[in-house]
């Protein structure tokens, strides 16, 4: 597969959501989780089981409380356990959340983003000669159609969802610019969910366009990025760095209909997803999150790992797979606790117990992948 991207094939994401609710309660899942008190010990449980690589997010909202103010208390320590650690970091600047006082929709944010950018990579620069893995901003597409076209979560608007996705698309390019000039090295992750519709009747070509319009979309903040889509945008295909997609058991689904079970002739197999991801793209690739809730969280990971390895053999440069989340969580808006993580919540220590039916696939997964020379 060329180039070794990351430090482990397997890696472990930590949820990272800072998006304000309706209800205007801010989230901040890295304090709920007490990931933040407990990093250090975090990334060592990640080394145990033979992570050396992670997902995590800058929580913006705390390091710029006002604005062209940075306070960098919230991710010292994160870059410090990092290195004690040797754990590598796939940082996420955006996820989801953004300052108080910030219009979205506005050219200030795309100059405040820019700048959020340039004070991070400089601080990097200063703390570490490691380079810089970063996602300017988590799952754009899925992003725009939930925040501006269904309004399901902030600024809760509706039918602004393209607006919004070029507006992302703006603030990722001037960010990245931005990392670059401080840092040659640096790599971008662009990351985003991976999904296929069906149309709901196979003999209407009406249905059949829509559920295959609707399939496209996915690839639109990707060919944004890239100057395929709306050139005017400023896209290039150099910012087409590192691809990762996302992919979860509710990404495949009739159009306009129910989710596609596994066990349904129209499910496709992921391996396909895969392979057509590169083929558009011709670019390296990785899962950056999968996973599941409950007792199902190993025979899931097992069937991405089966399809991974397949797509792998038939020449998809595939060079991680993400575990998202690693630690058990409370749901967005009910605050229920999510069992979707290796670990759980931690004690006063900071302990934290493990779930031991996916501890062993994913020991399982990683000699097998190692013995193919992947892992």
């Amino acid at each position: 597969m060329g180039e070794k991207l990351f430090e482990s094939f397997f890696m472990g994401g930590f949820e990272s959501s800072t998006h304000r609710l309706k209800s205007g309660r801010r989230l901040d899942e890295i304090d709920a989780t007490k990931h933040d008190r407990f990093v250090t010990e975090d990334y060592r449980r990640l080394q145990s089981q033979g992570m050396a690589t992670a997902r995590d997010g800058l929580r913006w909202h705390l390091i710029e409380p006002s604005p062209g103010q940075y306070d960098f208390s919230s991710v010292l320590p994160m870059i410090e356990a990092s290195r004690t650690t040797k754990t590598q970091i796939i940082w996420d600047l955006c996820h989801y959340g953004w300052p108080d006082g910030l219009n979205i929709f506005k050219p200030e944010f795309v100059e405040s983003f820019r700048k959020f950018a340039k004070a991070f990579g400089e601080l990097w620069k200063s703390e570490t000669d490691d380079v810089l893995f970063i996602t300017p901003v988590n799952e754009i597409s899925f992003f725009s159609w939930a925040s501006g076209q269904v309004a399901v979560m902030n600024p809760f608007k509706r039918r602004r969802g393209n607006e919004l996705k070029e507006q992302l698309v703006r603030a990722s390019i001037a960010a990245i610019e931005e990392l670059w000039a401080i840092d040659s090295r640096t790599r971008i992750t662009l990351i985003d969910p991976m999904i296929n519709i069906v149309a709901r009747d196979p003999k209407s070509r009406r249905e059949i366009r829509g559920a295959e319009g609707y399939r496209q979309a996915q690839f639109q903040a990707w060919d944004m990025l890239s100057g395929r889509l709306k050139p005017h945008l400023g896209g290039a295909p150099k910012y087409l760095d590192i691809i990762g997609g996302n992919y979860y058991v509710h990404n495949q689904w009739v159009f306009r209909g129910s989710f596609i079970t596994r066990d349904d002739p129209r499910y496709r197999p992921f391996r396909e997803m895969l392979l057509e991801l590169y083929q558009r793209y011709e670019r390296p690739i990785f899962v950056a999150e999968t996973g599941i809730e409950n007792e199902r969280r190993p025979s899931w990971f097992r069937y991405v790992c089966d399809e991974v390895s397949a797509a792998i053999a038939s020449g998809v440069p595939v060079h991680g797979i993400c575990l998202y989340p690693i630690v058990n969580h409370p749901g967005w808006n009910d605050n229920r606790h999510c069992y979707n993580g290796l670990w759980d919540y931690p004690d006063e220590n900071g302990e934290r117990l493990v779930y031991q039916p996916l501890a062993d696939e994913l020991q399982q997964q990683r000699a097998r992948f190692a013995a193919s020379g992947i892992a």
